[in-house]
């Protein structure tokens, strides 16, 4: 079955993708491993006594068959029957010793594999939440999301059965060997004439198969990557009737998914009844042999009878050892996709003598500052600017000038390549990242609630404040008619990112979330695009009150929102290209005024 290559990527143009997305990485098998037990050595204790009831279980398993041995050669050739029913309780003791000792094992594999995916998943979601804001930017959020899940399930199911079972079967395999070799030397060298033949089998499997499970899950994370995007982007869909190509994209990505889906499960499931059948020749093979031995040579037939039930039972750990395998691979492709977030950069840590910023006053100030998100393309080029404490500046320019870009530097979401940008004079690298960030404020053209009360909701923006302190700010933010009509009022749940509000009544909730903050700086991105005329009317007056002496830093499309700025900027590809109040830049003529009047064409 060859692999259809018409549909290895999709295209860079079509809505929601990032070029080709099914990309095979190598695995380092062996440091993945190394890894993955660091995180269990933390339960040595634990993983001892599993360790003594794995040989338990696999003592009794090997000595139960070992016993046919005498109970042939001394009760049942002789007729000795009381001797037979002693050794028939002898044997239900052993085999019982064995079945405890392996539902403990098995428990207490559960308690250390759910501990440790607990111990993994805290990591991850740390990790994830010290990531910049440049990963989130550069990766397919369903396609993260998958690695919380998918992949960390893997893991988990490995840890709860396939581990243990896969060092069960070894040691069995390893004891059945030493056991053969006791009772014949010469039949066991028959015996193993055709473990050759199933390791070169299993490898060659195995190897085939390696390939498959780690594509599999990269695959699998591309599909919910891509669900993800057209859930959240269906009125976009909708509108644009994109619901058939939608459907013959996902048709591709699914069928990619199906084909190494079924490549990898094709493979896995080929082991067992390759290894049975080459089990079941071998029985035979050294059934014959034995016979005449037992004829010819004198062996006894109590050992025969051993030999043949090791000979029975050789062929079952391999055939776990090569279905367990396929398991684990499975588990580590996985387990790599989440080292593989766990090895990203965080944001660039503080300098060690980084000081906090106290007593704001909201001095800002940029000096020649560079920067651009690829180093090697600047978007911003040389700008200046002094936004004096209490100020309200503005920023205006078409779209992609590097309105938002500015405002995003400032919070250090992203490190600029060069210049200097400071806050009451004050080098905002020498700063502590988390008081730079607490003394502002961002609402944002894109809103985000979470699912929680609409009271804790804008109480996100200062977690200490008072219900009093919430409803006023929810007042002053023109959100607390429309609140105190939902059914619950304040104490209404939001769920899937206020779903059930308007995108206006969405965007009053995070202006009042900033407003409960009273932070020094004010960073307001577009933030009444999604309110209506009327509507920003009524909350204009809020603004105006909130911003009363904060330092302010507005983005707005709507010209008219920022008539009463000290000072206004207008970008244009990535330069300050006029600066000035609204009155003195209607004067010049420039390209403020051709923004301004075309508003009113």
């Amino acid at each position: 079955m060859s692999e259809p290559t018409n549909i290895k990527s999709i295209p860079a143009g079509l809505p929601g993708r990032r070029g080709k997305i099914f990309v095979e990485k190598p695995r380092n098998s062996k440091q993945v491993i190394f890894r993955l037990w660091k995180y269990l050595r933390k339960q040595k204790i634990l993983l001892l006594i599993i360790v003594a009831l794995l040989l338990i279980n696999t003592t009794t398993t090997l000595v139960g068959s070992y016993l046919l041995r005498p109970i042939i050669n001394k009760y049942i050739l002789p007729h000795n029957i009381p001797g037979l029913a002693r050794m028939i309780f002898l044997l239900l003791g052993i085999y019982l010793l064995g079945s405890i000792a392996g539902i403990f094992q098995n428990r207490l594999m559960i308690v250390v594999a759910q501990k440790t995916i607990s111990i993994i998943r805290i990591d991850l979601f740390n990790r994830i939440q010290s990531l910049p804001l440049k990963f989130f930017d550069t990766h397919v959020h369903g396609e993260l999301m998958s690695r919380f899940t998918n992949d960390i399930d893997n893991i988990s199911d490995s840890l709860n059965t396939s581990v243990t079972q896969f060092l069960a079967s070894a040691l069995t395999l390893s004891g059945i060997i030493v056991m053969m070799i006791y009772i014949s030397p010469l039949l066991t060298l028959v015996t193993l004439v055709i473990v050759p033949l199933m390791l070169l089998v299993a490898s060659q499997i195995i190897k085939r198969s390696k390939k498959f499970f780690t594509s599999q899950q990269v695959a699998l994370g591309a599909v919910n990557g891509f669900v993800e995007e057209m859930i959240t982007g269906q009125k976009v869909v909708k509108v644009f009737c994109y619901e058939e190509n939608i459907a013959k994209e996902f048709e591709a990505i699914n069928y990619d998914l199906r084909y190494k889906a079924t490549q990898a499960q094709l493979y896995s499931g080929v082991m067992m009844p390759v290894i049975q059948n080459l089990n079941t020749i071998n029985f035979a093979l050294t059934a014959a042999v034995g016979g005449l031995l037992a004829v010819l040579k004198g062996l006894d037939i109590g050992g025969l009878a051993a030999f043949l039930q090791y000979s029975r039972q050789f062929g079952r750990p391999v055939n776990e050892i090569s279905s367990e395998y396929n398991s684990l691979q499975s588990a580590l492709a996985g387990a790599e996709r989440i080292f593989e977030i766990l090895d990203e950069i965080p944001e660039i840590p503080d300098l060690p003598d980084a000081i906090p910023l106290k007593n704001v006053k909201g001095d800002i100030q940029f000096s020649n500052v560079m920067f651009g998100y690829d180093p090697d393309k600047i978007i911003l080029k040389n700008i200046s600017l002094r936004a004096k404490a209490g100020q309200k500046i503005a920023f205006v320019g078409s779209t992609g000038a590097g309105k938002t870009t500015i405002t995003n530097l400032l919070p250090r979401f992203y490190d600029i390549q060069s210049g200097l940008i400071t806050v009451d004079g004050i080098d905002i690298k020498k700063l502590q990242r988390n008081s730079l960030r607490s003394s502002l404020a961002m609402v944002l053209q894109d809103t985000h609630l979470f699912t929680a009360t609409v009271m804790e909701n804008i109480r996100y923006g200062k977690l200490e404040a008072t219900d009093k302190e919430v409803i006023d700010a929810a007042i002053l933010a023109g959100a607390d008619s429309f609140i105190t009509r939902l059914p619950k009022g304040y104490q209404s749940i939001l769920e899937n990112d206020g779903g059930n509000l308007s995108q206006g009544q969405r965007q009053l909730l995070n202006i009042a979330r900033a407003t409960v903050a009273k932070p020094a700086i004010l960073i307001l991105d577009e933030a009444t695009s999604s309110i209506d005329t009327r509507t920003e009317q009524i909350i204009q007056k809020g603004m105006d009150q909130l911003m009363q002496g904060r330092t302010s830093l507005v983005i707005a499309h709507r010209l008219s929102t920022v008539h009463n700025a000290d000072e206004i900027m207008v970008l244009e590809n990535g330069e300050i290209i006029e600066r000035g109040t609204h009155e003195a830049l209607l004067k010049q003529k420039g390209r403020y005024y051709e923004l301004y009047t075309g508003q009113f064409d």
